[in-house]
């Protein structure tokens, strides 16, 4: 029995789509992968830097925050300009900047060289991220988005399950080797693979679908067709707008942006005290502190795969999201329980990243809702810049309880608030019409 041609489309348009994926997909899951442990590798040489050049908590915190007060500032201009030279031309000399700037943290000598070149990485990776998500709006629609968002954001747990170990071994065995500290070393080898990444994606990467020489015709005029049809539909509604004044004038924007702060904030608590939490709580020994940062990412990289991929067959955001937060803010007030072992610390901590990046993966889909074109550019910026200011609140304010109070107990608690909020937060910028005041 011959098939209908209407599942033959189907079977066609999956199967462009499985095409797109495994060419694009590795490029920008590897780009995470090396970006993000550049970015928070900061929090495992910690353990011995610290002591070394004599930071206090809220010395560490200021500087792993000053990374985001770079990010803020040039995130929208960054985003705008991959509009108009393309992914190739900027995320490319991104990554190879980076990993030339994380390399030389190994010079770092006290709190303003710490400062200023944790600054200037943050500006230098501004425009990663949302570029990222910019450039897969040229090519997926919304349909199968989140899934996309949950493959790459799966590159942050799985930066955790392989650098956590790796670099806790560095700490221990290359301390002293050519007269370098093991913190000093771990900075110099995570900037060597960031850069060499960069020179594969500026080379290798492919800007959009018309210039894509790996797609027939036909494959072009049904990605742009697409597209076109789900940014029509969005204009019937009254939604999605493309003025790059409109990111900044609709309500929902910024309410989005303070949704994304406070899950950020969540997640950067985790990302830049896990080994420490784990120092104290369990064990003092860096290569065991290494295997067990590895466990919450390895929760995490189940879950977010399975709600991302739920999210994308229902068609629901809500609910994916606001739950997510809400399991998040239980979890980090559990780790925060008086006299709570450490290994139900480890546990809570675990449920609370996967309901941080489960979030995130649900996330990124919304704005897409709102804004097109120019107005996508910035307003993706927007959200990722405010909500990453989060990255500096976060850290920072963690040093100053911990050193104020000798405890973890309060910081957490803080998270379980943020989190909280950012539940509350969805319910009332998703409700029926919000997404399109």
């Amino acid at each position: 029995m011959n098939p209908s041609p209407a599942s033959a489309s189907d079977r066609f348009e999956a199967a462009l789509y499985r095409k797109i994926t495994v060419r694009l997909m590795p490029f920008l899951f590897l780009s995470y992968v090396v970006a993000y442990i550049n970015r928070v590798n900061v929090s495992f040489a910690k353990l011995q830097m610290q002591q070394d050049l004599g930071m206090s908590e809220a010395v560490y915190g200021l500087g792993a925050g000053m990374f985001f007060i770079g990010y803020f500032f040039f995130n929208v201009p960054s985003n705008m300009a991959l509009k108009k030279i393309g992914a190739r031309g900027l995320l490319g000399p991104i990554l190879i900047v980076r990993g030339i700037l994380s390399a030389w943290m190994m010079f770092v000598h006290g709190p303003t060289s710490y400062y200023v070149l944790r600054f200037i990485g943050g500006a230098v990776e501004a425009g990663f991220f949302p570029g990222v998500v910019l450039y897969m709006t040229f090519w997926y629609t919304r349909k199968h988005l989140s899934k996309m968002m949950a493959l790459f954001f799966a590159a942050v747990p799985l930066s955790g399950i392989f650098a956590g170990p790796f670099l806790g071994w560095m700490l221990k065995h290359l301390q002293g080797v050519a007269g370098l500290a093991g913190w000093q070393w771990l900075f110099l080898i995570c900037g060597i693979p960031c850069s060499l990444v960069g020179v594969g994606v500026w080379l290798l990467l492919t800007n959009d679908p018309e210039r894509a020489a790996w797609l027939s015709a036909e494959e072009k005029r049904v990605v742009s067709g697409n597209l076109q049809a789900e940014h029509e539909a969005d204009k019937r509604a009254g939604g999605a707008k493309s003025k790059f004044s409109d990111a900044f004038r609709n309500s929902s924007v910024w309410l989005l942006c303070f949704v994304d702060f406070g899950v950020t904030a969540g997640n950067y608590g985790i990302a830049f005290y896990l080994p420490q939490a784990i120092k104290n709580g369990i064990t003092k020994d860096p290569v065991a502190i290494g295997w067990l940062s590895a466990i919450p990412w390895v929760v995490t990289i189940i879950a977010m795969l399975v709600v991302g991929n739920h999210s994308d067959k229902t068609g629901e955001r809500r609910w994916h999201l606001a739950i997510s937060c809400f399991v998040g803010a239980v979890a980090f007030a559990i780790s925060a329980l008086p006299g709570a072992p450490g290994t139900v610390a480890l546990a809570a901590l675990s449920v609370a990243t996967a309901a941080i990046l489960c979030a995130l993966t649900v996330f990124w889909a919304v704005p897409s809702a709102l804004l097109a074109g120019t107005a996508a550019a910035a307003g993706i910026a927007w959200i990722n810049a405010v909500a990453n200011l989060a990255g500096y609140a976060s850290p920072h304010a963690i040093g100053i309880i911990v050193d104020h109070t000798h405890s973890m107990m309060l910081a957490m608690l803080a998270m379980s608030g943020a989190m909280l909020v950012s539940a509350a937060l969805t319910l009332i910028v998703t409700r029926k019409g919000a997404l399109h005041q």
